[in-house]
């Protein structure tokens, strides 16, 4: 019954804990995009690609306590943390266990920043596109981010990196 609201506990259990709102967003998109069984719908936002779902799945699972939502205040802005709690854990165990791989993926994704996720996400949403038409899309949707030529052969080799070591 719970099997979705599951994944993402277990998700960011594997990751020991998320920092970022848009950044758990863009990790859960990637693993998706990489063939783990994450059933959130996505669409483009301003940010990237958001699952309104997965918004309202991790409200409710902080409100079932299974996750902790720690809110920082940064001035300009507030940061939330995501980790499991020992609930959460009690949970987990009456579940499956996780799709192989998953671990390294996210350790991956989590090791990146938010605005390096927003980049590999935004060009995995366009991934029906030639290359090229990915970093045309890239540049309009996210002009103002000015992505280097660079960070932009470093996020497609970060993709293709991320394909051979889950296969």
């Amino acid at each position: 019954m719970l099997e979705e609201h599951a994944k993402i506990v277990q998700f960011i259990t594997l990751a020991g804990e998320v920092t970022g709102r848009k950044k758990l967003q863009k990790m859960v998109y990637i693993a998706k995009k990489m063939n783990f069984p994450f059933q959130e719908k996505y669409q483009f936002h301003m940010y990237g690609p958001y699952s309104e779902e997965l918004t309202l799945r991790v409200e409710e699972l902080c409100n079932m306590a299974f996750l902790s939502e720690k809110k920082e205040d940064k001035g300009s802005y507030v940061q939330y943390t995501y980790a499991c709690t020992e609930e959460g854990s009690q949970f987990l165990s009456t579940v499956d266990g996780n799709h192989p791989k998953l671990d390294l993926c996210i350790e991956r994704l989590n090791d990146k920043s938010s605005r390096f996720l927003e980049m590999v996400s935004t060009l995995l949403y366009f991934d029906h596109l030639e290359r090229t038409e990915q970093v045309e899309k890239l540049h309009v949707v996210k002009g103002k981010l000015n992505f280097t030529e660079t960070e932009i052969e470093a996020a497609f080799d970060f993709i293709k990196n991320l394909q051979m070591c889950i296969q």
